[in-house]
């Protein structure tokens, strides 16, 4: 249940990083809401009830981060770190920065509630909170504003919350060069969710056994199991902890691993 529930965070977290185009937009679909049929609907109501596939698109996503690295597995793909560039560390080091400031202005959850931020699922006991705004989720399709992370990510303490981290979004049509741009790939390592087979009907529960990673990579494997194949779930994201003193540790990629 825990790791559904931190999955379910993250499907929240990403599905407003989405295409700046509304022909880019046709073709995208995020979990539980087809992009191409959005004219109409009210954006504001996206975070609202999880649909099933929701679910299923969240659990998938944090069982293909189990183990102790966010290695390239078949359901992980992760930016390659690339040689130092002058002037990496320094833009990377500003983000931080910024980053710094907006974990001090939300030190008190209650700022970050006012603001408009949305606990995904606090009902659901987990290690982390993925606190969500979405309209800085789709602004993030757009351009990136260090000031706007998508998540902020608390910790729960006794009846309240502290400020762990951040986490930023972008498209999932980006190329590394466009991800580059935002936070050097010499200093941080974005990573997405792949090769997802929608459970069908009735076996959704399989995901959730004792071997839930599952075996089925490819279209024709899932096509062959009845389900629903999707080459990328979410859209590129990326946890920094600013707070902390060791740059290796502000960007830690096995620590976004572990939350």
């Amino acid at each position: 249940m825990k790791t559904l529930l931190t999955l379910v965070c993250l499907a929240g977290a990403l599905c407003f990083a989405q295409q700046n185009s509304s022909q880019d937009m046709k073709g995208m679909n995020m979990p539980g809401h087809d992009m191409s049929q959005m004219s109409g609907h009210d954006m504001s109501k996206m975070g609202g009830q999880d649909s099933a596939e929701d679910a299923d698109a969240s659990a998938h996503a944090m069982n293909s981060m189990e183990g102790h690295h966010m290695d390239m597995g078949p359901h992980m793909k992760m930016t390659a770190l690339r040689a130092p560039q002058p002037g990496d560390a320094e833009k990377a080091k500003q983000v931080a920065e910024v980053a710094r400031g907006v974990m001090e202005k939300y030190r008190d959850y209650h700022v970050a509630l006012d603001e408009g931020f949305k606990i995904f699922h606090p009902e659901v006991p987990q290690k982390q909170y993925h606190f969500t705004n979405y309209r800085y989720g789709f602004e993030a399709a757009f351009k990136f504003n260090p000031e706007h992370p998508t998540s902020l990510l608390y910790e729960k303490i006794g009846d309240g919350y502290k400020l762990a981290g951040v986490m930023y979004t972008a498209p999932k049509r980006f190329s590394e060069d466009d991800l580059n741009e935002r936070i050097p790939l010499s200093i941080a390592q974005w990573h997405e969710h792949v090769n997802f087979c929608k459970a069908p009907e009735g076996r959704r529960q399989e995901m959730l056994g004792p071997n839930p990673r599952g075996s089925i990579t490819t279209q024709q494997e899932c096509d062959a199991a009845g389900g629903e194949f999707h080459p990328i779930i979410f859209n590129w994201m990326v946890h920094l902890y600013p707070l902390e003193k060791d740059p290796a540790q502000v960007w830690s990629v096995d620590r976004q691993h572990a939350d």
